[in-house]
């Protein structure tokens, strides 16, 4: 999945997004977990909100994307801030990740290991981001829980309006699959202009996900709800996972 038109209003759809929250939240769990400097990989990066943060805090990221558009507006971002040598933009699908090099760790926020794929894909991309991971390295990330693709996106329509776009899109929840289709149709509001674009989430159990973690070399440490970041709940929408990587790659191929 790469966001096209919407690179460009993503950050203004996404404003209820509260990122200092989640800066906390991150920074305290690489911190508390010996992560105080080196590279750190944000995987699905964006238009770089967090990445930027963390950069500021003395981290020198790789910021990964599939979309163009995304990473374009990162990079104004950035230039901005200048901040562009504290970050590598990569232009990769998450599936074929080459970071060129090990890394301390790596975050990934906003669900976007749901958008991977099916649970085979899924399994893939925590192989590939394994395979950069120093032993000790720290997996952060988040996914939406199969109770919000089933209970609150199901079959519902969603609006978000903003200075500069409308964004509406109706749900489809097929519970064969493991999957909610999203159609969006997002309004330009100056010029009236609609773009369309169709994208898809899968759900992953929280023990689809442990398993997988750990047959790629990660102990599972915690789990939280990904929003309040307290214990996660049967009602959860989001729940963030924090993963440390047991042993090198040459190790790992032994295994």
């Amino acid at each position: 999945m790469a966001y096209n038109e919407f690179a460009y209003f993503y950050d203004e759809l996404n404003g209820e997004a509260d990122y200092d929250k989640l800066f906390g939240q991150v920074y305290s769990l690489l911190r508390s977990h010996g992560v105080e400097d080196g590279i750190v990989a944000d995987l699905g990066c964006g238009t770089g909100e967090l990445t930027l943060m963390l950069a500021q805090a003395g981290y020198d990221m790789i910021g990964v994307d599939r979309s163009p558009e995304m990473l374009a507006v990162f990079r104004d971002k950035a230039q901005q801030l200048e901040l562009e040598e504290k970050i590598l933009l990569l232009n990769q699908d998450l599936l074929e990740l080459d970071l060129y090099g090990t890394i301390r760790a790596a975050i990934s926020t906003f669900d976007t290991y749901n958008h991977i794929g099916p649970y085979s894909e899924f399994d893939k991309a925590i192989r590939k981001a394994a395979f950069f991971m120093e032993k000790g390295g720290v997996f952060i990330f988040d996914l939406n829980t199969p109770y919000k693709h089933r209970e609150i996106l199901g079959e519902n329509q969603f609006s978000i309006e903003c200075e500069d776009a409308l964004c509406s899109w109706q749900n489809h929840y097929d519970p064969e699959e493991d999957k909610v289709e999203l159609k969006l149709q997002i309004r330009d509001q100056e010029s009236g202009q609609d773009f369309y674009e169709t994208i898809q989430e899968y759900s992953y159990t929280l023990e689809q996900v442990k398993e997988t973690l750990e047959k790629h070399g990660f102990a599972l440490d915690k789990v939280l709800d990904g929003e309040t970041f307290e214990p996660l709940t049967e009602t959860s929408q989001r729940m963030l996972l924090v993963a440390v990587k047991q042993y090198t790659q040459e190790q790992q191929e032994e295994v």
